[in-house]
């Protein structure tokens, strides 16, 4: 059997990566509106990063991760998630010594051993922002706005933020105290999982997919019933402006996200017919993630996007774009000399701008004719014998059948004007 790739990965080829290629293009449009800078991380990193900052109860850090030792005998793991690895380069790259906030974003593969799905993949690829060194409640309006401005800028619809406050350490030790009251006599009823949880970290029972805990949890205390003054204060400030900026969004008080560094914001983007699950992006405010990885005491807030359900979610919609030629003009070249002319030819276009080609195959004038018109080519430039002994170029419009003899020499200026009008 020849070898096939790794099961839950993609391969991305021509005809689909023009599809990435349009969302990512819009992606760093954004991000150049909002003022946000690109950081690229190593794919890999130690793996006591992620068991500290993501947090040791969560699947992630317990099912799902790529770790392996080596050759120093070190423990290293494919990045699951990548605001870790934001937050070990803002302490180890001293970028809180620039002027603050920083504004970050990423875009790049992430991995999870995980069971595949619609939408899902083992190796995936994400599109995050990160905001660290501030903590006003208008930093997490701009977060959430950016996506959802994102998202409308795809033409997306069906949209709803869903946002909660998941308190401070303050609070949730209230929360924590009450949940674990609440749960005691149902904890033999909670999955496995749930029942580890119900000491180390009770509020992630609330996010569990498990039928059982779903139904076990109905009535929990919620941790808007617990927040302190500031944190309530703080999400009521944050609703306001989201509220004044158009974002529709709905309070959710069970929503408390799968990783544990998250403090007061947190939220989802849910959009309607997208396979199994409904959510398209995930973030919040994490203000002791870089203490805990061993920064000085920063504020920070982010979220994380899925690059291959947005593009699911787009496909679902009918809002992707349709596909383009690739080139503008095809040189066709009958002969040795024609080819070498030709080429020289084909060089100074392209240094004009113009994606334009040849055939590599040394085919018959109709048979390149035929691959000019297959690829959508709007001109075919027809160099032979003749047109070199008489020093002329014929270019034939394959779109409405009619064709014009020009000098070689005007030839590239004459193309070009053809290329800047679009026709």
């Amino acid at each position: 059997m020849a070898i096939q790739r790794p099961k839950g990965t993609q391969d991305l080829l021509p005809g689909t990566i023009e599809q990435w290629q349009y969302l990512e293009e819009t992606i760093r449009s954004v991000c150049r509106e909002y003022g946000y800078e690109e950081i690229r991380t190593p794919m890999f990193e130690a793996t006591e990063l992620f068991q500290r900052g993501v947090g040791q109860t969560t699947d992630i850090v317990k099912k799902e991760m790529y770790t392996f030792q080596d050759k120093g005998d070190r423990s290293m793991t494919l990045r699951p998630e990548m605001t870790a690895s934001v937050c070990r380069a803002y302490v180890e790259d001293k970028l809180y010594g620039q002027p603050q906030p920083m504004k970050l974003y990423y875009i790049g593969p992430m991995f999870r051993y995980e069971r595949p799905q619609s939408g899902r993949f083992r190796q995936f690829h994400q599109f995050g922002i990160e905001v660290l060194g501030a903590d006003q409640p208008i930093v997490d309006a701009e977060v959430i706005s950016l996506v959802w401005n994102l998202y409308k800028r795809l033409g997306l619809i069906g949209l709803e933020v869903h946002v909660n406050s998941v308190g401070c350490p303050i609070c949730r030790a209230r929360h924590r105290e009450q949940l674990q009251e609440f749960l005691a006599a149902r904890k033999s009823k909670l999955c496995n999982d749930c029942q580890e949880r119900f000491e180390r970290n009770p509020l992630r029972i609330l996010d569990c997919k498990n039928p059982s805990c779903q139904e076990e949890t109905v009535g929990a205390p919620t941790t808007k019933d617990t927040l302190c003054e500031d944190c309530s204060t703080h999400f009521e400030k944050v609703l306001a402006i989201l509220g004044r900026a158009g974002v529709v969004y709905r309070v959710n008080p069970r929503l408390v996200r799968g990783l544990d560094y998250y403090t007061k914001t947190a939220f989802e983007v849910m959009v309607e017919e997208i396979g199994a699950q409904s959510a398209i992006c995930g973030g919040g405010r994490y203000d002791k993630l870089v203490e805990e990885i061993g920064g000085p005491p920063t504020p920070g807030i982010g979220f994380a996007m899925g690059i291959e359900r947005v593009l699911a979610a787009l496909q679902v919609q009918h809002k992707l774009p349709e596909e383009k030629p690739k080139l503008f003009a095809m040189l066709i070249a009958l002969g040795e000399q024609a080819q070498i002319e030709g080429f020289a030819l084909l060089s100074d276009l392209r240094s004009q701008g113009m994606p334009v080609g040849m055939d590599l195959l040394g085919r018959s004038l109709k048979n390149q004719l035929k691959s000019a018109n297959r690829q959508g080519v709007r001109y075919a430039l027809i160099l032979g014998e003749e047109e070199l002994a008489r020093k002329v170029l014929v270019i034939r419009d394959l779109t409405l059948g009619e064709q014009m003899e020009v000098s070689l020499v005007d030839a590239v200026e004459e193309i070009n004007k053809k290329y800047q009008r679009g026709v």
